[in-house]
């Protein structure tokens, strides 16, 4: 996907969740999450600026001594209490997961949601667990060990797929 596409389908996926939720608070998952988790602040906040913070999920990976060998851990930041309220969690790409198992595990540690809701960019299937996005920008269909990555340009975001 180019940076117009990329930027066209981020507004639909804005306007859903403007539709669903009346007062979302906004989560990245650190780090595909962040920039994502910025553009849809911008979109929904004709209704007034979100709540907006951010995850890091290196020591809740489950799969870390394998897929993190040499982590790099960062700060998460939540300005702002989650009790009770919709939480949208967001990533650049949901494959197997796991990210996002580990993204909710962070999350409870704040507190208690009444709902979390998934926005990612790109669904490209392969799922090890049973989550699912509830905003899709787009799904997409690549071989096992292809590569999605969620490029950050002059020109916006773009979506690029390179095979393993």
């Amino acid at each position: 996907m180019d940076e117009a596409t990329v930027a066209a389908r981020w507004r639909e996926l804005a306007s859903d969740v403007r539709s669903a939720i009346e007062q979302p608070a906004l989560v990245a998952i650190r780090r595909g999450g962040e920039r994502l988790t910025d553009l849809l602040a911008e979109a929904l906040g004709a209704d007034g600026a979100p709540d907006r913070g951010a995850v890091d999920i290196a020591l809740y990976r489950d799969d870390a001594a394998t897929v993190l060998p040499d982590p790099k851990i960062g700060p998460s930041h939540l300005d702002f209490g989650i009790e009770g309220r919709d939480v949208v969690l967001v990533d650049d790409v949901l494959q197997t997961g796991r990210t996002v198992r580990a993204a909710i595990d962070a999350l409870f540690d704040y507190g208690r949601p009444r709902r979390v809701w998934l926005a990612v960019l790109v669904d490209r299937g392969g799922r090890e667990l049973p989550i699912a996005a509830d905003f899709v920008g787009r799904s997409v269909t690549v071989g096992p060990g292809d590569r999605v990555r969620v490029e950050e340009t002059d020109a916006g975001l773009r979506v690029v797929t390179r095979p393993a």
